[in-house]
């Protein structure tokens, strides 16, 4: 759901995180999931600053970042996003995410004006049925050079 809180850059005095570009907004999202997959290759799309990279909830480095924040890799509702330290998961995180992308994505933030709890259970209710919702995905699976470009991890 959402990251505990921890003191921004806090990954970096934890040795079971790799190193990777902190200038970046980074996510880490479900590899196997046909949203997050076609959400991942739309954001390859749309990124045209090239601001992001992602990494799979299985890779090393998704793995120990869940597990620094005191996420669960196999909970279908852990996705992180991570930009200028801070780490967002839950509804938060797409609300800050999507305007970057596009402009029209900006009314998204009137989310925010819903309770934590209540945009925690809007999302937990699409992510735990999302293969029900969008059938399953590979991430990792022949991406385009756009996709690719981006993955880490």
């Amino acid at each position: 759901m959402r990251p505990k809180p921890h003191p921004s850059h806090s990954w970096r005095a934890d040795p079971a995180v790799p190193a990777f570009d902190e200038t970046r907004i980074l996510l880490v999202m479900d590899g196997e999931c046909a949203l997050c997959s076609g959400a991942a290759r739309r954001i390859a799309r749309w990124d045209g600053n090239d601001q992001m990279r992602i990494a799979t909830v299985a890779s090393p480095l998704g793995a120990s970042l869940l597990a620094h924040f005191d996420m669960n890799p196999d909970d279908p509702t852990s996705w992180l996003m991570i930009e200028d330290g801070v780490a967002r998961g839950s509804l938060d995180g797409m609300v800050a995410l999507f305007p970057k992308l596009r402009w029209w994505l900006m009314p998204m933030v009137i989310v925010r004006v819903l309770p934590w709890r209540v945009q925690d259970w809007i999302y937990a209710r699409i992510a735990r049925n999302r293969y029900w919702i969008g059938g399953k995905g590979d991430l990792c699976a022949m991406p385009d050079p756009a996709l690719r470009a981006r993955l880490v991890g």
